[in-house]
């Protein structure tokens, strides 16, 4: 009876904390009370998403299963990062998991990617593919995709309607040959119009691939209009068995049950890309004489203006230096205000260089729009020497913001330069939101203790439960050893057992690779 008020209070404090949630797209952070994080979750809908777990008339246990009932029954604070859009919420739990490996997260904890629907566009007869690693060019991509087995179901049904290719043929429109060829099974069962047998023209085919293209960018309502009226107006030419097959189609579509959105995004993740080629393209982008060798990312991490902090990662020739990474408590900044920390680190990580004293790297990137590029230059207007080349990265659309220019530069999503830029800024966050983990935990641990909490008691041993111990003698007593650590003796410096439960002193090597900047 005596736990019934503390569970209640708990509960109270954690709605209280859900209802000042944004009613956005996001990643929400379930931890205990040593601030661990028990579960990563995505959300369209934050606030109803994450309160949905804490009503009064939530059934866990049926609806979710007993780990979920059992992880919100542990939660004592909940932490959320807003993005963007779906997409990005998607891929964001994806790289925490990976990260954190959260014990009640069952899924995403391997080193796999989503997959992707992948049109081969440079082909003579382009095939389609599903695939985890897209290639860089000459390619259409649709994803990422939550499960696999459905996406392959997906594919599978619309083939039936398209007819596309999925083999991994060579086909030429100019090969003579391969009017010879054996197509395989699949245009046999009709489910394949078998270009590599010279079955169908390559105008015939590329209007199928438009029209699978079009099926997946748009709603399905709309690609039916369209189908009928090319069906009418084959009708009205009395080309009646071309206008048979486009009828035939659209009642295939009708009858697909796939449970797809209406609109599907791209956004890609950290494929590989030639460093080389990624910082040739970026040097004729942002016209510089030379490739740059050094790039810097500075990013800026807070939950309500609480535990602020800054990060800066290094990359030489397009790959991290670790020993380059550095961590900044933001200290003259209250609240929020990212244009404040901005300027901060940016003063506080090239003041040496403003003097002269330092060299400045080839590009500083900053993780924002054009107000974050503007903070930073404001923080090195007065310095002697000024850096050669400060741009910044805007989310959303990918518009590269530089400095002098007054119109953003966009490059295609799979553009090499592009794409180098965006892993600096990746790594950036990710190195960001670490260390805002890390002081958050510390800041729980320290009121924890100065609120009398002791640490958690050690289990009971068994003196002599050991292999030798249970063939102890008859009538022979088991000792019951129960320690328990006085509070005065507690220190805030105890040895770490994660990097994410407390924030202790990291190992030495990781001291002297991401040392804080004062």
């Amino acid at each position: 009876m005596s736990d019934r008020p503390a569970e209640a209070q708990r509960i109270d404090r954690i709605r209280a904390l859900v209802a000042h949630f944004p009613k956005e797209p996001g990643v929400y952070l379930m931890k205990d009370d040593k601030g661990r994080v028990l579960y990563v979750g995505k959300a369209k809908d934050l606030r109803a998403r994450v309160s949905s777990y804490f009503q009064a008339s939530a059934d866990l246990l049926s609806s979710r299963g007993p780990e979920i009932a059992s992880m919100a029954a542990q939660v004592d604070d909940i932490d959320f990062l807003e993005c963007d859009t779906e997409v990005d919420a998607l891929l964001q739990e994806n790289r925490l998991i990976k990260d954190i490996q959260p014990p009640y997260n069952e899924r995403l904890k391997d080193g796999k990617t989503f997959p992707y629907i992948e049109i081969t566009t440079r082909d003579d007869y382009p095939g389609v593919f599903i695939t985890r690693t897209p290639r860089p060019k000459g390619t259409k991509i649709y994803g990422p995709f939550t499960s696999v087995n459905d996406l392959r179901d997906a594919v599978n049904a619309l083939q039936k309607v398209f007819k596309f290719r999925t083999c991994e043929l060579d086909i030429r429109e100019d090969d003579d040959k391969k009017r010879f060829f054996r197509p395989c099974l699949l245009y046999n069962i009709k489910q394949c119009t078998a270009p590599c047998a010279d079955k169908i023209s390559r105008a015939d085919y590329k209007k199928d691939i438009e029209r699978f293209k079009r099926f997946l960018n748009s709603k399905q309502s709309t690609v039916l209009r369209e189908m009928e009226k090319e069906m009418q107006a084959l009708s009205t030419e009395l080309r009646f068995e071309e206008a048979a097959r486009i009828r035939d189609r659209i009642k295939a579509i009708q009858k697909l049950n796939l449970g797809r959105t209406d609109t599907l995004e791209w956004q890609p993740e950290s494929f590989y890309i030639d460093p080389a080629k990624g910082l040739a393209r970026l040097a004729k982008v942002l016209e510089l004489d030379e490739p740059p060798r050094i790039i810097e990312g500075i990013d800026i991490a807070n939950l309500q203006g609480q535990e602020t902090v800054g990060s800066l990662v290094c990359f030489i020739d397009g790959r991290p230096l670790k020993a380059g990474y550095r961590r900044f408590r933001i200290k003259s900044v209250e609240g929020i205000d990212d244009y404040a920390s901005i300027r901060e680190v940016v003063r506080r990580r090239y003041r040496r260089a403003g003097g002269g004293e330092e060299m400045y790297p080839d590009v500083i990137l900053i993780d924002g729009g054009l107000g974050q590029l503007h903070a930073a230059m404001e923080a090195v207007e007065d310095h002697f020497v000024k850096p050669p080349m400060v741009i910044s990265l805007a989310k959303r659309e990918e518009e590269i913001y530089v400095q002098a220019r007054k119109q953003p530069i966009r490059l295609p999503r799979t553009d090499e330069g592009l794409r180098i830029l965006q892993q600096v800024r990746d790594e950036a966050h990710r190195f960001a939101q670490h260390y805002h983990h890390i002081l958050r935990a510390k800041r729980q641990f320290d009121e924890d203790v100065n609120a009398g909490k002791r640490p958690p008691r050690r289990q009971k041993k068994n003196a002599r439960k050991t292999d030798a111990g249970l063939n102890r003698k008859k009538g022979e007593k088991v000792v019951e050893i129960e320690q328990e650590i006085p509070l005065d003796v507690i220190d805030n410096d105890l040895p770490p057992m994660d990097a994410y439960d407390v924030d202790m002193p990291p190992p030495e090597e990781e001291v002297q690779r991401h040392p804080e900047v004062d």
